[in-house]
């Protein structure tokens, strides 16, 4: 199965995959990165062509970035600790969470094709899982996700 799962967006948890888990059926998470605001490179300056589709997401305006910083700071103390990126840590999560679920992010430079296989290096612990899911029970993810 397909769907968008991220560190940013949990909805699925609830009922999808315990039904993906019980049917033994695999997710492949699409936007694994938050069309790319989880690697960090994006903020309330970025700007987007308007072919763009986060030109016209609400998650993606400026003050919605400004304000979903607090996820790219909890991603950046993780990665300083594990001498990864904010990407690899969000895709490490993706991995950590059960061994059917591969997301597939999307890569348009060879650099972070191989940012991104660095995720498999990066070994989260239960106490790192429990860390990323309290702290991200605290905070409100601003922006709809379309």
């Amino acid at each position: 199965m397909q769907s968008e799962y991220s560190i940013w967006y949990r909805n699925i948890e609830e009922s999808i995959l315990p039904t993906c888990e019980e049917l033994g059926i695999g997710l492949v998470p699409f936007s694994p990165l938050g069309r790319g605001y989880l690697t960090g490179k994006v903020d309330e300056t970025t700007s987007f062509d308007s072919r763009d589709i986060r030109s016209h997401n609400p998650r993606f305006t400026p003050e919605a970035l400004r304000a979903n910083r607090v996820v790219i700071e909890l991603l950046e103390k993780i990665a300083l600790q594990k001498g990864g990126t904010p990407a690899q840590i969000a895709l490490a999560w993706l991995l950590a969470q059960k061994p059917w679920i591969v997301p597939i992010p999307g890569s348009r430079k060879l650099e972070r094709l191989d940012e991104n296989l660095g995720s498999l290096k990066i070994e989260m612990t239960p106490d790192d899982l429990n860390q990323i899911d309290e702290t991200m029970a605290q905070i409100k993810v601003v922006g709809d996700r379309y």
